[in-house]
């Protein structure tokens, strides 16, 4: 790595092949960073990469927290404990009913973008989306691990998810998931904010009109412009929440 001599990476590739070195980058990082980005690593910031962490050690946990797992039952399990007594509408759109869903509320914690909240006054910010295929197989196992990153640029899709073995099922069949980075537009579900210096720019003009919002909560990916794990995600609600409750 040091023969690179990049002192101060000034792109994805740059600050990639400074932690790891070219042969990994080009297997590893190259192929799906530009498909899950759709632009080169060349146009994305450095900082996208340094959310990973890179060891010399033989460990294969993709971090470093001592302790990692999902609840469960899954997410959706814990959120509908967590929502249990509480009136929940779905396929409601805020903007639909916005004017009525902040009449009935002292506070507002906004999720959706951030932009569309403010109608695009500054531009539209840029999004990922992603595009899911599922198939059911007639076999008990098809990769062995509950997800397989395929790293190649060729490769349309960027993983595979095999659902069983994230609780360790023993059925006979077993239902996989390819999943595809695509363009987003609207209508489509964002996933990803696209943090490069063009949008950031944009993103920090609609975060000042934000901070002057008495009764709105911005949270999340989409309504902070910021690529969370779920861990930060759940550790920035409990921050929210410890904000909003001081007297």
């Amino acid at each position: 790595m040091n023969e690179a001599n990049i002192k101060e990476p000034k792109n994805l590739e740059e600050q990639a092949i400074s932690l790891v070195g070219k042969d990994i980058y080009e297997k590893l990082v190259k192929g799906y960073t530009e498909k899950q980005w759709g632009m080169k690593a060349t146009e994305l910031p450095p900082f996208i990469i340094k959310r990973l962490p890179v060891r010399f050690v033989y460990d294969n946990n993709y971090f470093d927290d001592k302790y990692q797992g999902i609840p469960i039952g899954g997410y959706t399990r814990i959120i509908e404990k967590l929502l249990e007594g509480i009136e929940v509408k779905l396929n409601t759109d805020f903007f639909t009913y916005r004017k009525e869903l902040k009449n009935i509320a002292h506070k507002v914690l906004f999720t959706g973008m951030i932009d569309e909240f403010y109608n695009y006054r500054f531009g539209e910010l840029e999004y990922r989306s992603l595009k899911f295929e599922h198939e059911l197989l007639n076999e008990e196992n098809y990769q062995g691990n509950a997800v397989i990153n395929y790293t190649e640029y060729d490769v349309p899709y960027t993983r595979i998810i095999e659902h069983k073995h994230f609780e360790y099922g023993t059925q006979s069949k077993t239902i996989i998931t390819k999943e595809y980075p695509v363009k987003w537009k609207k209508g489509d579900e964002p996933y990803y904010p696209v943090n490069n210096h063009k949008n950031n720019a944009i993103y920090a003009k609609y975060k000042e009109l934000a901070e002057k919002e008495t009764n709105v909560i911005f949270g999340g990916r989409l309504a902070e412009y910021k690529y969370y794990d779920m861990h930060h995600i759940v550790e920035n609600a409990l921050r929210k929440v410890d904000e909003e409750l001081v007297e």
